[in-house]
């Protein structure tokens, strides 16, 4: 009995450093981790999305609440002081997991303008088809009401054979589009002086 309360000691005390050691790990690489995806992830998806601004929507990303809790980032871009487009990021469901989608908004005319694809798992050449030029321009100038399906009631056309990847990328862009115009007002109260 001794023997087994001894060994139950001993693994209990390896599991807690265990765990700290990486627990600590973890926080001691977040910064570097969370560049990394800035700057290999979420940089060439901006740079697609936002051209034409003379700021770095990086550098001048900020964290805005969302009504209900929450808080997404916002990056911007900026002509002559102005706010000229504003990116979010959105996620939906797909058919591998999660799809990532960086969305921009054009605050004058409060359409999207652009969508780029962030992160997915989708399947090669048969889900990967949904962020293909041809599909992804689909989005591009349109309003922000009707993002959805055709067959939920949007005025989207889902890509043959790749359903679910179709409803991950319009889930992601909608989820985006309702972030945005809740923090809209926000937005131009950051960055427009």
């Amino acid at each position: 009995m001794r023997e087994i309360l001894k060994m139950i000691i001993v693994l209990s005390l390896i599991g807690t450093a265990s765990g700290f050691i990486l627990a600590s790990l973890k926080e001691a690489t977040r910064p570097r981790i969370e560049e990394q995806v800035l700057t290999f992830v979420q940089g060439p998806a901006l740079a697609a999305v936002l051209p034409g601004h003379d700021n770095n929507p990086i550098a001048d990303r900020r964290r805005l609440a969302l009504p209900g809790g929450g808080e997404i980032t916002a990056y911007p871009a900026l002509q002559g002081g102005r706010l000229a487009g504003l990116a979010l990021e959105g996620h939906g469901p797909g058919y591998g997991g999660a799809v990532g989608v960086m969305v921009a908004f054009d605050p004058a005319r409060d359409v999207v303008a652009a969508i780029g694809v962030t992160t997915h798992s989708e399947t090669p050449g048969l889900g990967t088809r949904v962020f293909q030029p041809a599909v992804t321009a689909r989005y591009r100038n349109h309003p922000l009401t009707g993002l959805d399906l055709k067959n939920r009631g949007g005025d989207i056309d889902a890509v043959s054979g790749a359903t679910y990847s179709s409803t991950g990328m319009v889930s992601a862009v909608r989820q985006a589009a309702e972030a945005y115009a809740a923090i809209k007002p926000a937005a131009l109260a950051a960055w427009n002086r």
